[in-house]
């Protein structure tokens, strides 16, 4: 996907990929580090030093990117941060970053922003799938009581909820949207950690037992939330399609080098038509899964009023497609994929949980038809 980074962009990845080797190699990945509270405070202030919080705020609000399209350079990191596996809130901070630069109060914007930007807290997105009936990220309901709104149900497999300082909840009221931000430790609220098939991040069911929320918690009035949901859920899934993309790059990457390498016959296997045709189609998906992506960014990012289906189209076709280059890499590594030693099932456990995550392949089709008004 940086194929047509400019000099900045291309001194921020360089920087991003050092920061990974050093910090969070595979070799940490397997051991999940992650897992450790003092270790993850450490890991997500380093990153806010690379501003990789920063991206989506506005210089005035304290934020600023390494060009005009923040949204572009947040894509390009993710790409680097699928490649190396990366934990971290990245998504989420960066979405919840994103809704308050965008609706939230006077304090939201001089108190919570800062601290996100700079590393000194992070957040979570508590989200089912707004506007779509039927969503397996479970409900959360907003009732009104008076000025003040209260919250019941659950958000299933968020990340990082474990580890966040504030979560922004999505909720479904009577009549429209509420979104409110909150502090991890509000009472009623509660975050139980679960596994996952991702093994190098963390994920959380996140409970509301009867929250009440005031109004100054409120992340633009309800009502209005609408149209910044949509754009939130196109932000998330153009971050999550890039680092989808950036773990099928590197799985791919591995598996033509083996193909190169392992000997069979008296030959690499990459010699033999079956394989040869396999890595080029698969190469094929891969290419059009990184301009697909780079697309969608470019054109949300910039404001494009075509950019929430453009987002849509992105994960849709990136989720189906790294599934399947998972499945075509396991063909070429043999027996040896399947092993725990081999890093193969890290990058197909990656792949997987970011196909679901803010909809899959169908919910993101059935939104782009909504999007279309079809």
């Amino acid at each position: 996907m940086d194929s047509t980074a400019n000099e900045e962009q291309r001194m921020l990845l360089e920087f991003t990929e050092r920061f990974i080797d050093d910090v969070h190699p595979l070799v940490r990945v397997r051991d999940e580090a992650f897992s450790d509270p003092a270790y993850c405070v450490d890991y997500v202030r380093r990153s806010a030093d690379l501003g990789w919080y920063s991206m989506l705020v506005p210089e005035e609000l304290g934020g600023g990117s390494v060009t005009d399209n923040g949204l572009v350079d947040a894509a390009l990191v993710a790409a680097k941060r699928g490649a190396g596996l990366q934990p971290g809130p990245f998504v989420g901070t960066n979405v919840v970053a994103y809704a308050i630069a965008r609706a939230g109060t006077d304090d939201q914007r001089n108190g919570v922003l800062p601290a996100l930007v700079a590393g000194e807290a992070s957040a979570a997105w508590a989200v089912g799938a707004p506007h779509i009936p039927g969503s397996s990220g479970g409900e959360i309901r907003a009732m009104s009581a008076g000025a003040d709104v209260e919250l019941s149900g659950r958000s299933t497999l968020v990340q990082d909820a474990g580890s966040a300082s504030w979560l922004l909840v999505t909720a479904g009221g009577d009549d429209a949207i509420v979104q409110a931000l909150l502090p991890a430790d509000t009472p009623g609220l509660s975050i139980v950690e679960v596994d996952a098939l991702d093994i190098s991040r963390r994920f959380a069911v996140v409970q509301f037992d009867g929250v009440r929320v005031p109004a100054s918690s409120f992340v633009g009035t309800p009502g209005s939330g609408d149209a910044l949901v949509t754009l939130q859920v196109a932000v998330a899934s153009v971050l999550t399609a890039a680092e989808t993309v950036g773990a099928m790059d590197r799985n791919f990457s591995v598996a033509l080098q083996y193909a190169k390498d392992r000997i069979a016959f008296g030959r690499p296997i990459g010699s033999f038509q079956a394989i040869k045709h396999l890595l080029a189609d698969t190469s094929l998906a891969l290419e059009m899964s990184k301009a697909i992506t780079l697309s969608a960014a470019e054109l949300l990012g910039s404001g494009d009023s075509y950019g929430p289906r453009a987002a849509a189209m992105a994960k849709a076709f990136v989720s189906d497609n790294g599934m399947q280059l998972a499945q075509n890499c396991f063909q070429v590594f043999g027996g040896i994929g399947f092993t725990w030693e081999h890093d193969q099932h890290l990058y197909l456990r990656r792949i997987a949980t970011d196909a679901s995550l803010f909809g899959g392949a169908d919910w993101q089709r059935e939104r782009l038809c909504r999007l279309a008004g079809l």
